[in-house]
């Protein structure tokens, strides 16, 4: 491999580890580990700024629009191709609980795909939007949170608004 090739791995792990260490903190803090659980976060954070070097070194992090339109490429892709391929295997494996995660995933990036084309087409407007994310599903919402998640139907409490 080259050292391109070498900074992507690096950066698809350090992601990885990212987000396990976020899911082990929410297991420690849930059995009552407080300590443990802000540890994992704090590494967790540091993994991150790990991926954004190797990221921004690879040249893959552009301006604002270029990142916007990636971010439409991404999600596209993972609605359009990658996650309808996950939902096939999952049924012919009988997998219930694969196929509703990566039906609701599905379902939410093209919500995602929706937000970051609106963002594109007012880029530069400075509205100031404030999103909501349903702690369940990842359902993505602009503006007010409604009473009930569209996609996974978890109520209200279970959205959580996003702050700078």
């Amino acid at each position: 491999m080259d050292t391109r090739e070498n900074l992507m791995a690096a950066f698809e792990g350090e992601c990885k580890a990212h987000f396990k260490y976020l899911a082990f903190a929410r297991i420690a803090e849930k059995e009552g580990h407080r300590e443990i659980a802000r540890l994992f976060r704090a590494v967790a954070e540091a993994e991150a700024i790990h991926a954004m070097t190797h990221l921004e070194v690879l040249g893959e992090a552009g301006n604002t629009e270029q990142n916007l339109l990636s971010a439409i490429d991404g999600e596209t892709y993972e609605f359009t191709q990658m996650y309808p391929a996950f939902i096939e295997q999952s049924e012919k494996e009988a997998n219930t609980r694969a196929t509703i995660s990566f039906r609701n995933a599905s379902e939410v990036e093209k919500v995602h795909n929706g937000l970051y084309n609106n963002a594109l087409e007012n880029l530069g407007k400075n509205k100031d939007t404030e999103y909501h994310v349903c702690e369940i599903c990842g359902n993505t919402v602009a503006g007010n949170a409604p009473d009930k998640c569209p996609v996974c139907g978890a109520s209200i409490d279970k959205f959580r608004i996003i702050k700078d």
